[in-house]
């Protein structure tokens, strides 16, 4: 027995119809009703995995017994086992179909009833006792096809249902509840209680409830889930903050200035949201060539049935004219065209961490002509690292990062992850430090082996009136290439300065050059300052770069390079990149980013490492190609031998040729299926190593703005 996870009521497993897997767990219902309470994609999952729980093992089973025939009595099992799958995983495609008639839209479903019904009835009556029709068994092509078409199926439901949980990933970000100051005494309200103008107190560790202006205190804010920007920012009376960032060190006291549905990490859930109802899915290809495809071979098959009949052929030729011309152009090679190389694809792409978000995304991949980049998180690595400490005359290396580290040991900002990252690679043992005192903002001091150290940002070094004359010319580098500097002090003293940076990532600069290669330009969008942006963009390649971005901003740009004609792919990693990756024709999300970030992607990189870009637009460009190409061999096939079926050979062998025709057609379907497959198969080879297929063509790079 198992309990109804909605109503309390015990249910039967063993007799319950109405059940839902759902986080590995099977759910039991005891009604209808209680079914409701989940959404429909869920239960179309959960429909769709059932389907092909029974389909795929009687498919093969059926496969099997046709090929081998252990037995006398095969044929009737497999008539057993493909009746099944045709009537029980495969009725979705006859609803489809007259959902199809009715609509008059001619689509790949009703090609795939017609042709399957017609594989099995007619395997169906060649077993019969009193059939005169050439015995010839169709049962594995009708099952398999429809396994194949429903796995397609199941897969895009998949990560479709997958990709609704990006807005849901907003509301995480946000406290329950929050701490206010009513009429001088601070109670605890939930977020929907709250008011513009409510004072709300955020602790060290706490997220932001609303988005307001600082009255007291100071402290240091890491808002990178919002703006991408990986250093913590200083926040001080008067400084903005952001719902949903958090505070890192300092007790503060905002006045909230937008709350609920106005704050800016609403407007991005809106922005989200806007960019994905306004854009208008792509329609199949299959289901183009289908909506001409599958009328004329239904009026061909019927032509020719009704012609070989006046012409006094008989019913019997009548009707294999008729089984004929519909099982040669049974969608056996059509049906696996699309998902052959979309399986070998995705397949090959998942080796390199690169995940498709359904056949959308591989189709938007082979039209990208433009890539936008966030540099935080995507072109670097995302954290700080120590890339400089440059000592005072004779103060050695090492004392100077011995006595930084000792002061960072406790703390886990950033800043000092990194110092300690670099003490710890050289093998430097730290003294102890005692009365360690954070200043929110602006640093850190302690007493280290008997002398006052500090830790101070550059700006609070000269706040505090220190000499730093010496540093000059480093400290101007520094910040000309983007980089923050930290002041080490001993007593009043400055013994050293530490410059840090968020690396390049590995690869980046390949990544650029492959994309260039397949004549795809890139450009940085970001939301950090120009002079890091430009140094970051020099090291890999980048010409043109756009910083200070907001998240509206980039949403802006992307519309304004879609409007000249541009078929625009984003990249990011943030909570703040979410309304481009929507807005974008091509969302790539690198997997070390948000959840938010990764689900509102339609391509996710598994991996943080940029080159998968460059490879995962190369993967569904070539996919895309390959499925024209079996999708043209396998009308192809149809163009040659539908003339054939109809009788066009009769007039040299007589109406005797029909009663082979059946098992020409099936040997015609498997040599297509075998040249589709071994087409599709070709895309194991895509690498980002050689010569792009759009060079070796000779089509000229689409230039840089």
């Amino acid at each position: 027995m198992a309990t109804d996870p909605i109503c309390g009521m015990f249910v039967d497993e063993r007799s319950a119809e109405l059940r839902l897997v759902r986080e590995n767990r099977t759910y039991f219902f005891c009604s209808s009703h209680c079914l409701e309470e989940f959404s429909r994609p869920e239960l179309e999952l959960a429909r769709l995995r059932t389907k092909l729980l029974v389909a795929w093992p009687l498919a093969v089973a059926v496969a099997v017994l046709t090929y081998i025939a252990p037995f006398p009595l095969w044929p009737w099992v497999a008539l057993l086992l493909a009746g099944v799958v045709q009537f029980y995983p495969g009725l979705q495609f006859y609803r489809s179909s007259w959902e199809a008639i009715r609509g008059r839209n001619w689509n790949m479903d009703l090609l795939i009833a017609v042709g399957t019904t017609t594989a099995f009835v007619y395997s169906a009556l060649t077993l019969l006792p009193a059939s005169r029709l050439p015995s010839a068994i169709y049962f594995d092509a009708s099952a398999i096809i429809v396994t194949l078409i429903l796995t397609g199926n199941y897969l895009e439901h998949l990560t479709r249902e997958r990709a609704r949980g990006a807005l849901r990933r907003l509301g995480e970000l946000l406290p329950a509840r929050a701490s206010v100051l009513r009429d001088g005494v601070e109670v605890e309200l939930p977020l929907d209680a709250l008011r513009v103008g409510d004072r709300v107190r955020v602790r060290p560790g706490g997220r932001f409830p609303v988005d307001g202006a600082v009255l007291e205190g100071r402290s240091s804010v890491n808002e990178a889930a919002l703006t991408g920007e990986s250093l913590p920012v200083v926040k001080a009376p008067g400084a903005g903050v952001l719902a949903g960032s958090v505070n890192a060190e300092g007790l503060l006291l905002v006045e909230a200035t937008r709350v609920g549905g106005d704050t800016a990490l609403a407007e991005i859930g809106r922005l989200v949201t806007e960019a994905e109802t306004s854009r208008v899915p792509l329609q199949q290809l299959a289901d183009r060539i289908a909506a001409g495809f599958v009328p004329l071979v239904l009026v061909l098959a019927v032509g020719s049935a009704l012609l070989w009949a006046f012409l006094g052929a008989g019913l019997t030729i009548a009707l294999l004219a008729f089984v004929s011309v519909v099982i040669i152009a049974c969608p056996c090679a059509f049906g696996i065209a699309t998902p052959a190389a979309i399986v070998v694809g995705t397949g090959r792409a998942a080796e390199e961490g690169i995940l498709f978000k359904g056949r959308d995304s591989l189709e938007a991949a082979s039209r990208v002509d433009l890539v936008l980049s966030d540099k935080t998180g995507t072109l670097t690595l995302g954290t700080p690292t120590l890339s400089e400490a440059l000592p005072a005359a004779g103060v050695a290396v090492e004392e100077l990062l011995r006595l930084a580290g000792a002061l960072e040991a406790g703390s886990e900002h950033p800043l000092a992850r990194a110092v300690l990252r670099a003490t710890s690679a050289r093998g430097l043992v730290l003294p102890s430090a005692r009365g360690v005192r954070a200043e929110p903002g602006r640093g850190v001091r302690g007493d280290v082996a008997g002398q006052e150290v500090a830790v101070l940002s550059e700006a609070a070094a000269r706040e505090d009136g220190v000499d730093l004359r010496e540093f000059l010319p480093a400290l101007a580098r520094l910040s000309a290439s983007g980089r923050a500097c930290s002041v080490v002090l001993r007593g009043r003293t400055p013994i050293g300065i530490l410059g840090l940076e968020d690396e390049v990532a590995p690869g980046a600069r390949d990544a650029v050059e492959a994309l260039r290669a397949d004549g795809i330009p890139v450009v940085m969008v970001t939301g950090d300052n120009e002079a890091a942006a430009k140094a970051v963009a020099s090291a890999v390649g980048i010409a043109e770069v756009h910083a200070g971005m907001t998240p509206g901003a980039k949403l802006a740009l992307i519309r304004r390079f879609q409007s000249e004609g541009r078929s625009v792919a984003f990249v990011g990693d943030g909570i703040n990149d979410a309304p481009a990756l929507a807005a974008a024709n091509l969302g790539i999300a690198i997997g070390a980013g948000t959840e938010v970030a990764r689900e509102a992607g339609g391509v996710i990189l598994l991996r943080s490492d940029f080159r998968g870009v460059a490879l995962a637009l190369r993967l569904g460009k070539r996919t895309v190609s390959k499925v024209r190409g079996n999708l043209s061999w396998a009308i192809g096939y149809n163009a040659v031998l539908l003339p054939v079926a109809m009788g066009a050979f009769v007039p040299l062998f007589g109406v005797r040729i029909f009663g082979v025709l059946p098992i020409v057609g099936a040997l015609a379907m498997a040599f297509s299926s075998t040249t589709v497959v071994l087409n599709s198969l070709s895309l194991r080879r895509v690498s980002l190593t050689g010569a792009s297929r759009g060079r070796a063509e000779g089509r000229p790079p689409a230039h840089t703005r």
